[in-house]
């Protein structure tokens, strides 16, 4: 979904993802670039270019790799759910970059999140599952396999 909203917003979208399959899904929901962090030297590679990062995954991260791409004052942005963070002040200092964290939003946000995709015509990509394939549904989430969202429905 975030993909979707930068495009609308008119942004320069660089995705990242563990899964280079996913690039092409990606790119067709708004990506202009796709990181495979697959690739040791990926973050090397475009130190210092991005203005903010949006972190929406609950994994540990290579922190100090990730606020290196940032752009002198730049902002690494949180609304997934890390345990922990580990970075080096210097790192953050050096460049005035920055940290920070929100929860998904209040209702008045939602409400205009929910507006705006409405007007640029963005859903959410979600697979259904009937209630008697909920062995099915489980099976695919034990195993990594959905690719957004699983929605049971009778």
């Amino acid at each position: 979904m975030a993909l979707a909203f930068l495009k609308a917003w008119g942004c320069e979208v660089t995705a990242f993802s563990t899964s280079p399959d996913k690039e092409a899904e990606a790119r067709k929901l708004g990506a202009h670039h796709f990181i495979s962090t697959h690739d040791k030297d990926a973050l090397k590679k475009i130190k210092g270019t991005l203005d903010m990062v949006l972190d929406t995954v609950n994994a540990s991260l290579d922190w100090n790799g990730y606020l290196a791409t940032l752009r002198p004052k730049g902002v690494f942005h949180i609304v997934g759910v890390a345990n922990e963070i580990t970075a080096k002040v210097g790192v953050l200092m050096g460049q005035q970059r920055s940290i920070s964290a929100s929860p998904t939003g209040s209702p008045r946000t939602i409400r205009d999140m929910i507006e705006f995709a409405a007007r640029h015509d963005i859903s959410p990509m979600v697979e259904y599952f009937k209630m008697d394939k909920v062995n099915e549904a489980i099976d695919r989430l034990e195993n990594g396999k959905p690719r957004f969202r699983v929605v049971l429905e009778r």
